[in-house]
């Protein structure tokens, strides 16, 4: 594995400024909203659709026929609608999920397609279309940056997976009627004074170096009557994100607050911030490490942290790292108590390493191979090796890493360019991000009152 894949090994979720569009069916971008476990009293648990338990309304069926599964206002949702859906999701997770697990997902699909049956619906009322041409153009967009597929490859692969392109370009249509919608009914009301934003420049002042955490949380709501069943699926979610699922994916499909639209995102929170069981967890994560189930009033959390900083100070895994990478290759059938004999015959000679400029020497001693990137952020590499090659000074190796398939390797850290300490976000920043939240907690609202007023049949 070459110096540059290891740019890519890490998943992380990145902050949108605009709509999470061409990414709300794959795990990955992410941008910040306000959480259950938070505060969103515009969108509580228990206003959110109630598909009733132990209803039966997935059966093995042919997937030409096209059997309503429910019917939103007298439009029909059809089974072949949700596994077209749930298809393009585990696509996209890529984690074989068990038959109990696909049941429970398939019940959350209906439950999207339903509010996204009303979205449109409700941009129709108002007048509001979307042009074909559009569509086209958006699911050209997401084929090209999503897919890395001209359009007409990416229909042969949907049809493969058992999708569609049908399926994702109404969704595409849905997500860009409701942005329509808001734009027109919801983002012209939206105020913020320019004194509340001086007010949370003085507090980001005044919290100047105190630690705050990106966080994804994934809620499930509990009572007194299924706490114990709600918190066996907490815990079989878990085990299925520690078998290599997508937190993202995971929180889009299962978590019921309201930022389960934007991967479980919480944004960047003080710990204060947080119910007191999760910011004493939160206290002692490492970034990238998963916690829970933990119980809090009305349900149980799973937590990821996604990043830590500092308060308007830089901060190290925004550095730029110079690095010097040394391999081995394991020949095919390699044992491995052979492997590890050469691993620590690597590690040995490793060591004598004293700066950048004995490695290639050391490295043609080995027979290794030599890659070298200057231009290596820390925060794209692996989180364990975040923390050792902040802890290296110039010219330091470090431990060997690897396996007896991909072979050993070690980084030498030739050199590093710290990040400029950082002066916090401008007024106009502060003042959009502000208005977006509370187009974010108003959009909420309007769609609770839709679910509130449909007339919903199920089959």
């Amino acid at each position: 594995m070459s110096l540059h894949a290891l740019n890519t090994i890490a998943i992380r979720t990145r902050q949108l400024a605009k709509s999470t569009l061409l990414l709300s069916l794959i795990a990955g971008l992410a941008m910040p909203a306000h959480a259950q476990s938070v505060s969103d009293d515009a969108a509580p648990p228990e206003t959110s659709l109630d598909v009733p338990e132990g209803l039966t309304i997935f059966g093995q069926q042919d997937p030409n026929v096209r059997r309503a599964t429910a019917i939103v206002n007298s439009e029909i949702i059809t089974g072949t609608d949700i596994d077209q859906r749930v298809a393009l999701i585990l696509a996209a997770n890529d984690t074989p999920v068990s038959d109990e697990e696909r049941a429970r997902l398939r019940l959350q699909v209906l439950r999207n397609l339903i509010d996204e049956t009303l979205q449109i619906q409700e941009a129709a009322a108002n007048d509001i279309t979307v042009d074909e041409n559009q569509v086209e153009r958006t699911y050209a967009q997401v084929a090209s940056q999503n897919f890395r597929r001209e359009t007409s490859a990416l229909d042969k692969y949907l049809e493969g997976i058992g999708s569609s392109s049908r399926s994702l370009k109404r969704q595409i249509r849905g997500e860009l009627a409701w942005q329509r919608l808001l734009g027109r009914n919801v983002t012209p009301f939206i105020n913020v004074s320019e004194d509340e934003v001086k007010e949370v420049i003085e507090r980001l002042k005044a919290a100047k170096g105190t630690e705050e955490f990106r966080i994804g949380e994934i809620y499930l709501s509990a009572n007194s009557q299924n706490r114990a069943e709600v918190e066996q699926n907490a815990a079989r979610i878990v085990e299925q994100l520690q078998q290599g699922g997508s937190f993202v994916a995971y929180a889009r499909q299962y978590s019921e607050a309201s930022t389960a639209a934007v991967g479980g995102d919480l944004g960047w929170l003080q710990l204060a911030q947080l119910p007191p069981a999760l910011g004493a967890v939160a206290r002692d994560m490492q970034v990238g490490q998963l916690a829970g189930p933990i119980e809090i009033p009305g349900g149980f959390s799973l937590m990821y942290l996604i990043d830590k900083r500092q308060i308007l100070t830089s901060n190290p895994r925004d550095a730029l790292l110079g690095l010097k990478q040394l391999s081995i290759a394991f020949p095919a059938g390699t044992s491995e108590a052979e492997a590890t004999r050469r691993a620590s015959d690597f590690a040995s000679a490793t060591r004598a390493i004293k700066g950048c400029g004995s490695a290639d020497e050391i490295a043609a001693q080995l027979g290794a191979t030599v890659t070298n990137n200057d231009q290596v952020p820390v925060r794209d590499l692996p989180a364990p090796l975040q923390d050792t090659l902040l802890a290296l000074s110039i010219g330091e190796a470090s431990q060997p890493f690897g396996s007896v398939k991909d072979g050993v390797r070690v980084l030498v850290l030739c050199g590093r360019d710290d990040p400029q300490a950082e002066g916090g976000p401008s007024a106009e920043q502060l003042m959009a991000n502000m208005e977006e939240e509370k187009v974010n907690r108003r959009a909420q609202i309007y769609l609770r009152d839709l679910r509130r007023d449909a007339v919903i049949e199920y089959n």
